[in-house]
């Protein structure tokens, strides 16, 4: 690993490509940054905040995917401050929740979101967030966009020396089993885990990342941000996920990267318009279980390479990943470089033979240094010699390549036989009718659980209870076959991309 920062890439990448493309904006392509001048701007931010907040004071973000999300981003980590960042679809109680655990001293948010007035509501809920003292949007960060302000910051403020141990982030977990919270991530653990998921595709200065992944989340404004950075390829960055704007910016920009989750990359490949996609080579995948059959679509329908990666947020996110083209998308690759990973018994924490499945753990520098605030969840998750317990099951094979099967929770034992939703999730999906599914276990008096199925089926096509039993039957062990179906028009998701199970186990219950 190395040791840096994430305002030391920003100052090493405009050095390397001063005039190249560094970051456009995908809702008004005509406003565009050199590296050179996105340096410039994040510095003038930097200087905007590290007059109001000292180093190491929490600053929370609060906007959907632009720019200026960026140079906040960029701005925070310049300035030594810990950026808390919030998802902009929260309603008040949400904010309240992560504004209230995180301490944040501050909060930088957009005008609106959704057509949502966000100042008013940090105003809604000021009143029970004494620690809060500063409130600031936009405009305010750059007085040539304010009127009423007549002076930028103090050019010569000095901005302090940031360390590579130093908190960057707060990111809150997704919440697909509960209330989120809070990970403390390094400038150096995210740092590196950009760069290092970059090389690992092959990525270079000549490559051109169209990103509608959220920036709240550690894909967004880690993997796809601070990758294209550190291998100066330019970052086009829409206002949020539309598979129209995501394609035709591919086409306009000649967009070479992508990554998303599965959902995301279906919804494109169900897009038929006619565009020149020729530049689009690579489709990397996370964030949740990818079915081989949609890899196959991918290369069969737009002649994509697919890669996978695997990870959470605690580990600023990805563990493991897939070369683009080693044929391995049956997984979710190996261990990152300077990553470790191993297979362990849930119940001991000893290693586990290869083939066999048990909890994936790893370790290393871009592990959390824990759970804000929170020493209980943070001692659940991290043990002594440091490994990141996931709760995700897995099995790695002879070879270092790792398969996912599920979370440890959603494990269904029925009548003493355990069940991987993973593998039915991926036997379903291979039916041409259907688009999304998950599988899950509810209670039964008689087995103790048995298997549901959640299906989400292609627009216009039909399939019944009959023949997907049926055709489960076919490729699965009769005790493995859903029980319970349920038929949905769309899925509860959290904003990382990934279903809620906990809301569908409650709504069959």
């Amino acid at each position: 690993m190395q040791e840096i920062t994430i305002g030391g890439t920003l100052r090493r990448a405009a050095g390397a490509w001063p005039d190249s493309t560094a970051l456009v904006d995908g809702a008004d392509p005509g406003r565009r940054w050199s590296f050179a001048e996105l340096l410039r701007e994040a510095e003038r931010v930097a200087r905007v905040l590290r007059a109001r907040f000292e180093p190491g004071a929490h600053v929370a973000i609060w906007a959907g995917n632009c720019p200026e999300w960026i140079l906040v981003e960029f701005g925070a980590a310049l300035a030594g401050l810990t950026l808390v960042t919030v998802n902009p679809a929260y309603l008040a109680t949400e904010l309240e929740f992560v504004l209230r655990q995180s301490r944040a001293a501050g909060i930088v948010c957009a005008g609106e979101y959704r057509g949502r007035d966000l100042p008013a509501t940090v105003a809604e809920v000021r009143h029970a967030l004494p620690v809060l003292r500063e409130v600031l949007t936009f405009p305010d960060l750059d007085p040539d966009l304010d009127p009423d302000l007549d002076h930028g910051p103090d050019p010569d403020l000095e901005l302090p020396e940031v360390q590579p141990g130093d908190i960057a982030q707060i990111q809150y977990t997704s919440g697909t089993t509960g209330f989120p919270k809070g990970a403390e991530l390094t400038q150096r653990g995210l740092a590196n885990n950009g760069r290092i998921y970059a090389e690992v595709i092959g990525a270079s200065a000549e490559d051109v990342w169209v990103n509608p992944m959220p920036l709240f989340h550690t894909a967004g404004c880690g993997l796809a941000t601070l990758g294209a950075l550190q291998t100066g390829g330019t970052h086009v960055l829409p206002p949020g996920f539309d598979p129209a704007l995501v394609l035709e910016l591919i086409a306009a920009e000649r967009g070479t990267v992508t990554l998303t989750v599965p959902t995301m990359l279906i919804r494109m490949l169900e897009d038929e318009q006619p565009r020149d996609l020729t530049s689009w080579r690579l489709a990397t995948l996370g964030g949740a279980p990818v079915p081989l059959e949609l890899v196959r679509r991918a290369e069969r329908q737009l002649d994509l390479t697919v890669a996978i990666g695997f990870g959470q947020t605690e580990s600023s996110p990805y563990i493991t990943h897939t070369v683009p083209g080693d044929g391995r998308t049956d997984t979710v690759g190996k261990p990152m470089p300077g990553i470790e990973v191993r297979v362990a018994d849930p119940e001991t924490g000893e290693p586990l033979p290869d083939g066999e499945v048990g909890e994936v753990c790893t370790r290393s520098a871009c592990v959390m240094r824990g759970y804000f605030d929170n020493p209980g969840a943070t001692a659940q998750a991290i043990d002594p010699a440091g490994w990141l317990h996931t709760g995700d099951l897995g099995t790695m094979d002879a070879e270092g390549y790792l398969r996912i099967e599920g979370r440890l929770k959603d494990m269904i034992i029925r009548g003493g036989e355990n069940i991987y939703p993973r593998e039915v999730e991926d036997v379903l999906f291979g039916h041409p009718a259907v688009s999304g599914v998950s599988v899950l276990g509810v209670p039964d008096e008689e087995w103790g659980e048995v298997v549901a199925a959640c299906v989400q089926l292609r627009s216009g096509a039909e399939a019944g209870r009959d023949e997907l039993e049926r055709f489960c039957r076919r490729h699965l062990a009769s005790y493995k076959v859903p029980r319970v179906w349920r038929f949905v028009d769309e899925f509860p998701m959290t904003p990382s991309g990934k279903i809620q199970k906990f809301v569908l186990r409650e709504s069959i219950r």
